[in-house]
């Protein structure tokens, strides 16, 4: 598909406007192509009118975050007022500002969509332009781009304070409690390549359900604070390289990591060994200016450990950091290792405080630099080289940008994914790629002449990963530009997950399962209104803590309940008003469904709601919310103009008969206009008796049993009073 068809089909309807002029531009440079040969008087026109779309855009993204921040700012302020005012901290206003950070989540996530878009635009554009008049603009037109940086619009920022206070959200204004309990030490893990047009898409998704995980939480975050550079070691030879896309037993890894920009004085000396298929990881931490000392030995682990003493470190600990420091020095002695690749990327973490048993990782602007240049001996990273991503001052062909971010997710062995994990991951948002390592992938492109082997993902770069989107999965909006989880409202989501919590956990309780589709058979034939009561008992408190919109009115467990039917107040007698009697029994025995709040059939399991089967008496389903949609009301009306339509037809012919033909014909006519007008009347019925039912979600029958067939009787009894008449 050509950049301008793309361009229209992704484009934004509210901020049309706004978007490059792609087409114009395309269209001017093909006509002064046409027109004449292309002089300096066009090439300066041309770009006056790119750097004018380049301002239009700019300025369009700086104040679509302005506002984004200062609707966060007023998140924010509003959440501290409900947390230090009890009075306010209801669930509709935390629902009601649940709501509003969802709409600025979907904000951020249209306008880094309308960012790259843009981007992209702006390069079509310079290639094209290249390509017919055989300058060199693109090159040249890279100051503007650097001073109105649409590559470098991210979004990070606004992503986590919205998680934080989303977080808050969910939490009602409390601090999540602390679960010292959980200790994860292995974890599955599988890796995933994501488009950059998806990656704020997939980290609002993964917001929606786990909070952004914050290092530092007394420090506010900046955009410094999601970087992570890595220095990996290997020999001339490559043996750790070979090792490790083998998976040898036993092969090593050694690297230096440190967070944020290159100050940092905190570095992270790790060493990885595989044993029995599965990789070990060590670290200790030693002091920027250290490093290079302890690569080259004349920092000792014996000295490291001695610096730990003396700042009065648990002698286990000492211990164990000694020892792995030996190791850490061993393997650079005896492989002869040198710094021989950089890794960077900005990192975006994703799981619930002190709970790692789900974890998941985004890293995006990912880059390799070449390591055995440009530094002296006594350096054990370049200088040269910072996070000023995408390394602008760094030579073409000692740096690899790596097109795609890279996921990563961790669930702890022999727990099942989320069913929002696995749905994300089965998803046309991301493409799974097994095994795949940065620097074997960094080491095969930047030594690719000094390697025999190659890792097998590098065919997969060919491939453009993007997939058409199968199904409603993911962030959209609606034909009103609402925001749609899933194809849904985030309180239909929200809903259907409450619903579902209900489910699984009754059917725990009766030794059941349900599947992630709601599916399941439960050993018993009734539901418990409250997932989170003990022992089948509801907790009053509990449903009065449930969200607003999720309360539904309570049937308390007494007499039948009663047939109400319209209420007006001139059908009601003034004696049985002053009374209180407004109601008369329900008829069960025309095949409704009868709630049954009888108590014996229960046992422990008291007020809990179930109904009679009404295909079997003895037996009971449990109830489930009937949501009615409009469509439901217009099917009902269609049925009753279908039925009109007919009878219509039928006195059309009853009429003819009537007025132009002899007397058996007169007769015929005035059979056929009973039987139209007595249709007409029996419909109008159907239809009212339908329409009370919908409007009172009464469980039901709805369909008609016994109208088509006396409709068909009638007819035929016509046709034969006819036939006796004419030939008799």
């Amino acid at each position: 598909m050509k950049f301008g068809e793309h361009l229209k089909n992704e484009i934004f309807p509210p901020w049309k406007l706004s978007y490059i002029s792609y087409d114009a531009l395309k269209t001017d440079l093909k006509q002064r192509q046409t027109d004449h040969k292309w002089n300096d008087a066009d090439e300066q026109q041309f770009i006056t009118k790119l750097e004018n779309e380049l301002e239009k855009v700019f300025d369009f993204v700086n104040a679509k975050l302005g506002e984004v921040e200062a609707r966060i700012s007023y998140c924010e302020r509003t959440i501290q007022t409900f947390v230090n005012n009890p009075s306010w901290s209801s669930d509709e206003n935390w629902a009601l500002m649940n709501d509003a950070l969802t709409e600025v989540l979907f904000d951020v996530n249209d306008l880094a969509k309308f960012t790259r878009l843009n981007y992209i635009g702006f390069q079509k554009i310079l290639k094209k332009h290249d390509k017919w008049t055989g300058l060199q603009l693109q090159k040249d037109f890279i100051p503007q781009l650097r001073e109105k940086p649409l590559d470098k619009q991210r979004f990070d920022v606004a992503i986590v304070f919205i998680s934080s206070l989303h977080d808050l959200c969910r939490q009602k204004g409390q601090p999540r409690t602390t679960n010292t309990d959980i200790v994860v030490r292995e974890r599955a893990t599988s890796k995933y390549w994501i488009h950059p047009d998806n990656v704020t898409e997939v980290k609002s998704i993964i917001m929606l359900h786990l909070p952004i995980f914050v290092f530092n939480q007394g420090k506010r975050f900046e955009p410094s604070d999601s970087a992570v550079s890595s220095v990996y070691l290997d020999n001339q030879n490559f043996d750790l390289y070979t090792g490790n896309l083998q998976r040898d037993d036993s092969s090593q890894g050694v690297r230096f990591r440190w967070f944020g920009s290159t100050s940092s004085q905190d570095i992270n000396a790790e060493h990885s060994c595989q044993v029995d298929g599965n990789s070990v990881k060590n670290r200790i931490q030693l002091h920027n200016g250290d490093v290079a000392k302890f690569i080259n030995g004349t920092l000792s682990s014996e000295q490291f450990a001695s610096r730990l003493r003396a700042k009065g470190t648990d002698p286990s600990i000492i211990n164990e950091c000694q020892a792995i420091a030996t190791r850490i020095q061993k393997t650079i002695s005896d492989y002869q290792l040198k710094p021989t690749i950089r890794v960077f990327y900005n990192r975006t973490d994703f799981q619930v405080q002190n709970d790692p048993r789900v974890r998941i990782s985004i890293d995006n602007d990912l880059s390799f630099i070449r390591e055995d240049i440009h530094r002296s001996q006594n350096e054990w990273r370049r200088p040269d080289v910072g996070i000023d991503f995408p390394f602008p001052n760094v030579d073409e062909n000692e740096i690899l940008r790596f097109p795609y971010a890279v996921m990563e997710t961790k669930v702890q062995p022999g727990q099942a994914n989320p069913v929002w994990l696995r749905k994300l991951v089965d998803s046309h948002l991301v493409h799974e790629v097994p095994r795949f390592s940065k620097y074997l992938h960094g080491a095969s492109y930047l030594f690719r002449d000094r390697l025999p082997l190659l890792p097998w993902w590098l065919s997969e770069m060919e491939v453009d990963i993007r997939k058409p989107r199968a199904s409603n999965f993911g962030l959209s909006r609606s034909q009103s530009f609402k925001p749609l989880v899933d194809g849904k409202y985030r309180r239909a989501m929200e809903a259907e997950n409450i619903r579902m919590e209900m489910v699984n956990d009754a059917t725990k309780k009766n030794g059941s399962t349900v599947d992630s589709e709601g599916t399941g058979q439960s050993g018993n034939n009734f539901l418990s209104l409250d997932p989170y009561s003990k022992d089948g008992v509801t907790a009053d408190s509990n449903w009065e803590n449930r969200p607003h919109r999720m309360r539904s009115t309570l049937v308390k467990q007494g007499d039948d309940p009663l047939n109400y039917g319209p209420l007006s107040e001139k059908r009601i007698k003034k004696k049985r008003l002053e009374a209180g009697d407004l109601g008369e029994p329900v008829a069960f025995e025309n095949g409704d469904i009868r709630l049954d709040m009888s108590s014996e059939k229960r046992g422990a399991f008291q007020q809990e709601m179930f109904v009679k089967d009404p295909n079997n008496p003895n037996a009971t389903i449990p109830i489930k919310k009937v949501k009615v949609e409009p469509k439901v009301f217009f099917s009902n009306e269609r049925t009753f103009i279908s039925w009109l339509q007919f009878c219509a037809l039928l006195l059309t012919v009853a009429l003819n008969l009537l007025n132009f033909g002899d007397d058996v014909s007169r007769i015929a006519g005035a059979i056929f206009i009973g039987i139209s007008a007595g249709i007409a009347i029996y419909a109008l019925y159907q239809f009212e008796r339908r329409a009370w039912m919908i409007n009172r979600r009464i469980v039901g029958r709805y369909d008609d049993l016994w109208g088509p067939a006396v409709l068909c009787t009638l007819l035929v009894g016509a046709l034969i009073v006819n036939f006796y008449l004419r030939f008799r």
